[in-house]
């Protein structure tokens, strides 16, 4: 279970606000990447926080809750636009500076998940592998990133029925690629990406086939 062991050092080093960022939405193929940055109160953390990946959806939608209300939190997002421009990496950075951004207090460190640090930040930052799991700063910014894209997805998915989203949310399941198959490519899909890629160049040889 992840700690404050790594905030801790961070204040003891004269750091008077940490940020734990994360992300969620690198892999799908549809639907924007979103970051959270959450600075906790380490006398009052919400019980059970974790690596979103190994809660289920009713309880990251509780922490979440329980998040807002007990520490700062900022959410950041990179639209499909932005990441078949930039690239998925770049898009990953924009999303976690948005959120920093967004936070209501300037941090003074950040513990940022992942092995790379975006090139420009306001602080001191340290990446932190597998930091969901060791951080509960980190942690708590994957819960509410995850609750956050989930939501999103969820009403894309009302909107544009057939790809499953509401269950795969983007991801690239069997269910998702037979709805691109069917239903074609949306404004929320990410083109750059190798299966909707293909979907479009077979989308292109047959209007010019009919020509």
């Amino acid at each position: 279970m992840p700690d404050l062991f790594l905030e801790s050092r961070l204040h003891a080093q004269g750091a008077r606000i940490v940020a734990g960022v994360d992300e969620v939405g690198r892999g799908p193929l549809a639907g924007p990447v979103v970051a959270a940055a959450v600075v906790l109160f380490p006398c009052n953390v919400p019980e059970g926080l974790d690596d979103s990946k190994m809660l289920d959806a009713p309880t990251r939608g509780r922490l979440a809750g329980e998040i807002a209300l007990c520490a700062h939190v900022g959410i950041g997002e990179a639209s499909v636009e932005e990441v078949d421009r930039i690239n998925i990496l770049q898009a990953t950075f924009l999303a976690m500076c948005r959120a920093v951004e967004a936070l209501p207090v300037a941090p003074d460190a950040l513990l940022i998940d992942g092995n790379r640090l975006p090139p420009v930040l306001p602080c001191r930052a340290e990446p932190v592998v597998k930091g969901d799991s060791l951080s509960m700063s980190i942690a708590a910014a994957s819960i509410v990133a995850k609750n956050c894209r989930d939501l999103g997805m969820l009403t894309l998915a009302q909107q544009f029925p057939g790809y499953g989203w509401e269950t795969n949310m983007g991801y690239g399941t069997a269910a998702h690629l037979l709805g691109l198959k069917r239903h074609g490519v949306t404004t929320h899909h990410r083109r750059t990406f190798k299966p909707v890629h293909n979907i479009l160049v077979q989308e292109d040889f047959a209007i010019c086939d009919s020509k």
